[in-house]
């Protein structure tokens, strides 16, 4: 029964062996969190073109959610840039952004995308992330990053642009500089300079003064809490908002209402694409940010809870009538810093942002939008790494492409044609690879058993001997590239009477590879030439045996390499 209960609420393990230690350590890193998601959470709203409550929203009832239901005691969910970039874009070609039906259209993104991953969950595909490549990823989210630092110009600026494009965000940024209010531009400068700095100056300068560096860090971390007090003070005290400076305005105060989404048959149509791709990139950045948090103590995650996790916290935010949310890098380590032990960190951010929501909100009238500007841009640049540009460049000229498309691709077309570009380049490498497989000729290492490639070392070779050893799996799309490489390798020297495949590295044979290896066999013996299989693995040996290939072939499937080398080599002297 408690296995039963612990496989369908991971929660279950932590709260068995739940004590005072524990309680203590959640409640200070639950503190922590909730100082730096009350601005994040605004800013994130403001992002996706959203109420500025519903990033409050978002940040109670799907934290309490994936408590519950995720498989990660550390991860942090939530509103994050990229998903928010991508909410934003989804459903500003579907409604009018400002409009009534657009937070609408932004709670049902949210329970299609948690629907999608609660299916995923039960039809177990956690392993559809390793389908994307990280490069890739790396190359989306780099892009995405930029688009969204740009994006936010227009508020540190205080002019009018819009874009989903570096060149539409570009021209209209252009367009308008004659328009920039000069009192929101040194305003948002200003913050932005300052949270620049205390990135990395905040913790030394405290630790000078005695502060200990893992608590300098964390206080550092609470930046943007300095930047939103401060600035709503000088908008109140020197009435900035009548000198042009955007503020937030009304918050409505008090706890998110259960909201029923109205979905139509059309708007399901338009955006279950659009959920589609928020749910596999938020999936795979949430799973990401876990395993290295889990890595750090040694721990694990379960890929399919987090689907299950996730699915609940999506769901929990659209009837919260709030927008898509996954599992965020900075919320999570700075919770994992603070010291969080489990999940029950998270209910308790979710407890402070409630009460934030119920008694702060008519404190944030005068924060200037600037503010929230300047915090996603500072956020959204740590996760822009063009270093994955030179290390590709170095390692990989195919994988150096696929970043660079996709980067360009977002850059250039917008999120969703990059998440295109991301899922199709991914699969591409994938298949690419497969189908032209690493096959290296080889030889007998002096005075071992050993075989290695006759290009790389010095090795004992045999004329009438072809070793080959194949160093992928055979199936349909590569099966084809072996076969001619047999056939010219055997061209190449009419004194080859033996053909033999390594088969150390390779783990699966389909139907259309036994039939590409049926057909070597026997154009092979037509010539004279036997065809022998060598370090054959169990299950594969058991598929070729059933399938009847052995009966058929025309030389012998041997145990060892070194074993059909020497036999073979002792065959040919006669």
């Amino acid at each position: 029964m408690w296995r039963r209960l612990l496989n369908a609420v991971p929660a279950a393990a932590w709260l068995g062996g739940y004590n005072s230690a524990t309680f203590k350590a959640d409640l200070v890193a639950g503190a922590v969190v909730t100082m730096m998601l009350i601005p994040q959470s605004l800013a994130y709203a403001l992002l996706a073109g959203l109420p500025a409550e519903t990033g409050l929203y978002a940040s109670i009832f799907p934290l309490i959610a994936y408590a519950i239901f995720g498989s990660s005691r550390t991860l942090s969910v939530g509103p994050v840039a990229v998903v928010s970039l991508m909410t934003m874009v989804a459903l500003s070609k579907v409604v009018e952004p400002g409009s009534a039906d657009y937070l609408g259209a932004a709670i049902v993104l949210a329970l299609l995308t948690g629907g999608i991953l609660l299916i995923m969950g039960v039809f177990r595909l956690g392993f559809v992330a390793n389908f994307l490549s990280h490069t890739v990823v790396s190359g989306f989210i780099t892009a995405s990053g930029i688009l969204i630092a740009l994006s936010q110009l227009r508020h540190i600026l205080g002019i009018s642009a819009h874009g989903d494009t570096i060149p539409e965000i570009l021209s209209t940024l252009v367009a308008n500089l004659n328009g920039i209010n000069s009192v929101t531009a040194a305003l948002g400068l200003l913050v932005l300079v300052f949270l620049f700095w205390a990135r990395s100056g905040v913790a030394p300068l405290l630790s000078r003064f005695g502060v200990e560096r893992n608590n300098a860090a964390l206080i550092a971390k609470a930046a943007p809490v300095i930047g939103v007090v401060v600035t709503i003070l000088c908008v109140w005290g020197w009435r900035l908002d009548s000198q042009g400076v955007a503020i937030v305005g009304t918050i409505p105060a008090g706890l998110p209402t259960l909201i029923w989404p109205t979905m139509t048959l059309e708007l399901v149509e338009k955006l279950w694409l659009p959920a589609l791709s928020i749910a596999i990139i938020g999936y795979v950045e949430s799973v990401s940010v876990g395993k290295t948090l889990a890595a750090k103590k040694r721990g694990s995650i379960n890929a399919n809870h987090e689907l299950f996790g996730l699915g609940a916290a999506n769901i929990a935010s659209a009837f919260s009538g709030a927008f898509p949310v996954t599992g965020g890098l900075s919320r999570s380590v700075v919770n994992f810093d603070a010291g969080a032990v489990t999940q029950a960190a998270s209910i308790y951010a979710a407890i402070g942002i409630a009460l934030a929501s119920l008694y702060l909100t008519p404190m944030l009238y005068f924060l200037p939008k600037a503010t929230l500007a300047a915090t996603i841009i500072v956020a959204v640049l740590s996760i822009v790494d063009f270093s994955i540009l030179k290390k590709t460049w170095h390692y990989s000229s195919s994988d150096f492409r696929a970043v660079m498309i996709t980067i360009l691709g977002t850059l250039l077309f917008g999120v969703e044609v990059g998440v295109i570009c991301g899922v199709m380049l991914s699969i591409g490498l994938y298949l690419y690879r497969t189908s032209v497989p690493h096959v290296a000729e080889v030889g007998l290492v002096e005075n071992t058993q050993h075989f290695r490639n006759v290009r790389r070392y010095h090795v004992t070779t045999n004329d009438k001997i072809l070793n080959l050893r194949v160093d992928e799996s055979l199936f349909f799309a590569n099966a084809s590239f072996l076969e001619n490489l047999v056939y010219s390798k055997v061209y190449e020297n009419d004194q080859i009477a033996h053909v033999v495949l390594m088969c150390s590295a390779v783990n699966e044979i389909d139907f259309s590879a036994l039939e590409v290896l049926e057909m070597i066999n026997q154009r092979l013996n037509e010539q004279g030439i036997k065809l022998h299989l060598s370090e054959v693995k169990g299950p594969v040996m058991d598929a070729l045996r059933y399938s009847g290939f052995g009966d058929h072939l025309c030389g012998n499937i041997y145990l060892t390499q070194f074993e059909a080398f020497e036999d073979l080599t002792r065959s040919a002297q006669y």
